[in-house]
């Protein structure tokens, strides 16, 4: 006489939801949550965020080591066209720090 084969299920009952709730759940409308509004940006927020983007685009070269207005004088000369509008954020915004210094200027080499 051949072995008694087992199956799974005779370890794992097989647990069936009820049709009732099935349903509900599939006729339940999904709500999106709203999200908070963000506040607006400052005039210096916008900015900064425009700096950061010139220190994060390695087409001028690196910008570690040196000041952003260097660096944009670097790429230039080198004819890479920088952006203007750093050159003219930089000129207006004088020796503020958060200005000069690049992104990266505040972690150790």
């Amino acid at each position: 006489m051949a072995p008694k084969r087992r199956l799974i299920t005779d370890t794992f009952k097989v647990v069936k939801k009820a049709k009732k709730e099935e349903k509900q759940e599939k006729d339940t409308p999904v709500v999106p949550e709203t999200e908070p509004e963000p506040h607006p940006l400052t005039q210096r927020e916008k900015d900064l965020w425009e700096l950061r983007q010139f220190d994060l685009d390695w087409r001028y070269g690196p910008c570690t080591g040196i000041s952003r207005l260097q660096r944009w004088d670097r790429a230039a000369l080198h004819g890479l066209n920088p952006p203007q509008v750093v050159r003219e954020l930089l000129l207006k915004t004088g020796d503020d720090s958060d200005y000069t210094h690049c992104l990266w200027h505040d972690y150790p080499l």
